[in-house]
């Protein structure tokens, strides 16, 4: 596909050009961090949501459309995806959601389900909603799958897929990443003073579930536990962690996990744990312990600029419809992986101005099948939802409530 099949469309470039005028006039000030060419820099976090991440580059698409770039980038699979791309294809200060939106324009996402015929006809019969009898069949049929492998698709294709985009944008290691991130031009706040690297530290932040020690893991802050040359990996493999859908996709396993005192110290800081070190590690979709992790970059006191989060979907809008053991397994599953940070929201209650909801109709997120015109109509509500946050966010506010928060 052509990006202007996205760009292009009605449904976006009528409201892009209504929101940049809108910024023309009101010249709007949504952070205290800015640079010399007048972007605003904020933190971003991204839900995790299967093939409904597109939204998410509506999104970027439309802030950066206005001059907002990003500090601290964060989120879990999907959110992941987009979070690594963010910072990865091009430097701080420049926009990258439409390189990203190329990619994807680019993709045919079919080409992820790299399971075996019988895992493919499963999973295309689960998304086209096939009956009783024909699903039972074809479960029989993928048994050895789940048994033996744990998923259906080995993730491979993501994995090479996301590893030669990763190439092509000049990242093939972990220090490599850490480069272009820290690669940001000259900062100052509001009141003319210089921001330093270290005060405007720009970061990474992706979630991954570690279910072999029960941890919560944010890479690449905690790369040391699981790698022995953390500098040279691959950051496409954090994602691959992170986008594990279970039963979907194999579990990523991670073997040869550094052993001795000084790693076993660096688990007890890291991650609270003192058992007896793994030899191997799987993970899987960190959507399971924090698929929204809105806390991933929050400060005490009155922060230089917001941490804005992105949802897919309007959640808890009714109680969950529970009849069948399917919509049990459904609301076990879906309570487990939002109630932590639906917690921190509740406690935090200031983070309800900053937290957009990407209305995603009946898009299914699973659904790797997914028709061009599907993608465009996702991308568009990205889009659109970026402009309602845009129009209605106080900044000026906002502080003011941080401030009188005990």
């Amino acid at each position: 596909m052509d990006i202007r099949a996205f760009t292009d469309a009605p449904e976006v470039l009528h409201p892009m050009d209504e929101l940049k005028a809108y910024w023309t006039s009101k010249k709007k000030i949504i952070s205290d961090i800015v640079d010399e060419e007048g972007n605003q820099y904020v933190d971003i976090v991204m839900e995790g949501g299967g093939v409904l991440g597109i939204a998410l580059v509506g999104y970027t698409y439309a802030l950066e459309s206005v001059g907002i770039r990003f500090l601290g980038i964060g989120g879990t699979s999907a959110g992941a995806i987009n979070a690594l791309l963010l910072a990865a294809v091009d430097s701080p200060s420049n926009p990258k959601s439409e390189k990203i939106l190329q990619i994807l324009a680019d993709l045919e996402m079919f080409s992820f389900v790299d399971g075996d015929s019988d895992s493919t006809d499963f999973i295309r019969g689960m998304v086209e909603g096939a009956g009783w009898f024909k699903m039972g069949w074809k479960g029989m049929q993928v048994m050895d799958n789940l048994f033996e492998d744990f998923g259906l698709c080995p993730g491979n294709a993501f994995l090479r897929w996301l590893t030669a985009n990763l190439t092509a944008a000049g990242i093939r290691s972990l220090k490599d990443l850490e480069y272009r991130i820290k690669d940001l031009p000259g900062l100052i706040s509001r009141s003319g003073k210089k921001i330093s690297l270290k005060q405007a530290d720009p970061k990474l932040a992706l979630v991954c579930a570690d279910i072999s020690t029960e941890t919560k893991v944010i890479f690449p802050d905690m790369v040391d536990l699981y790698f022995k040359n953390p500098q040279k990996v691959n950051p496409a493999r954090f994602v691959r962690a992170s986008m594990s859908i279970p039963g979907f996709f194999h579990p990523y396993r991670v073997p040869g996990i550094p052993q001795g005192a000084d790693a076993a110290r660096r688990w007890k800081e890291l991650a609270g744990y003192k058992g007896k070190l793994p030899k191997q590690v799987y993970f899987v979709d960190g959507g399971i312990m924090s698929n929204f992790p809105i806390n991933l970059f929050h400060v005490k006191g009155v922060p230089a600029s917001p941490t804005l989060g992105v949802k897919l979907g309007t959640d808890r809008t009714a109680p969950h419809k529970i009849e069948k053991p399917t919509h049990m397994l459904g609301a076990i599953f879906n309570s487990a992986r939002h109630c932590a940070d639906y917690d921190f929201i509740v406690r935090n209650p200031d983070y309800q101005s900053l937290v957009a909801y990407i209305n995603t109709g009946k898009h299914d997120w699973l659904n790797f099948f997914i028709k061009d015109n599907d993608k465009v109509d996702l991308f568009a509500r990205g889009v659109n939802e970026a402009i309602r946050f845009l129009k209605t966010f106080d900044w000026d506010e906002y502080k003011k409530v941080r401030k009188n928060l005990k």
